[in-house]
């Protein structure tokens, strides 16, 4: 009888003596405290201290997955990690578009890289400023004669190290220079790196282009507004990061009658291009939806919905 009497009287002290030990870590685990207790050898208890939490990433665009319901003829994207030079992108992403007004940031760069160490005459600095910040016809051309028009986009081509690029054959018209996506990117990178304007000018580039003014409804004859696109598919975590430099590019052909739109965006991190063509009835509203909403998707983490575009689709890209 003793020893079954004893074996009971043990298994109950276990039993009791659990029923007290587990109140005891539970408060001390959960007392608020930044401290845990680990039960160590011969009943001892370890303080470890509690994991500190992580702070996640800043936002920013990296390469992923882009639908978009698009009706016209031609859509692409790429997007250029400037930290490794890696460019990813839509399929046909070393496929061609016009360049429109989105090649006045080059122009206006070669120009200044130029003149080296020589003054810039307070007529030629209005002539940068409005040609980018207004996306000023007048101003661009006259900068283009200056720098001896075909001699720019070929300086272009080997400075940026572009392939897909193709200069226009009869009189080498700056808009109608036949530029991709990825080379697109190169551009920017090119001139976010100094290669375009050169260690005196850079900055002086970026920031016009990051004060880019007017919206999509203030087109003239010459020269119109271009703040629209890319920036608006940014969230604030983004713009906050820094000056987002920006230069679109926006015309109606009537050789086609379509709209030619492109849009690019450059940042100390990455570069993105959206160029697209579709018909004139849709507007240029419908393209700076368009690359505001791949702008948004490629957006990491995710803050929320990529922006709609407009319907009628013919397909999905």
């Amino acid at each position: 009888m003793r020893p079954r009497v004893a074996m009971v009287l043990a298994i109950v002290a276990v039993l009791l003596g659990g029923v007290m030990l587990v109140p005891a870590a539970y408060a001390r685990l959960s007392g608020g405290g930044a401290l845990a207790s680990i039960g160590g050898i011969g009943g001892g208890a370890q303080n470890v201290p509690a994991p500190a939490p992580t702070t996640p990433p800043p936002p920013t665009l990296a390469a992923g997955p882009v639908s978009v319901d698009f009706k016209g003829k031609f859509f692409s994207w790429a997007l250029m990690d400037r930290e490794t030079g890696e460019i990813s992108g839509a399929k046909n992403m070393t496929s061609t578009n016009s360049t429109e007004s989105m090649i006045k940031a080059w122009i206006v760069s070669d120009y200044l890289r130029q003149l080296k160490d020589k003054p810039l005459s307070a007529a030629r600095k209005k002539q940068a400023d409005t040609a980018i910040r207004d996306s000023n016809d007048i101003s661009a051309e006259a900068l283009y004669n200056a720098g001896g028009r075909r001699p720019v986009l070929e300086r272009l081509i080997k400075m940026c190290k572009l392939t897909d690029t193709k200069i226009e054959a009869t009189r080498a018209k700056w808009a109608y220079t036949q530029m991709s996506p990825q080379d697109a990117v190169r551009m920017g990178d090119c001139i976010g790196d100094g290669t375009a304007a050169g260690p005196k000018w850079t900055k002086w580039v970026l920031s016009e282009m990051a004060s880019v003014r007017g919206g999509v409804k203030d087109q003239q004859a010459t020269q119109g507004g271009g703040h629209w696109g890319i920036i608006d598919g940014l969230p604030d975590e983004i713009t906050a990061q820094g000056p987002v430099s920006i230069k679109n590019g926006f015309t109606m052909l009537w050789a086609d009658v379509q709209w030619h739109v492109n849009c690019l965006a450059v940042t100390d991190k990455w570069t993105l291009a959206v160029m697209l063509r579709y018909p004139q009835k849709y507007g240029l509203e419908y393209g700076a939806k368009v690359c505001a909403s791949v702008a948004t998707q490629l957006v990491t983490p995710q803050p929320g919905a990529a922006l709609k575009v407009p319907q009628q689709p013919v397909g999905k890209l």
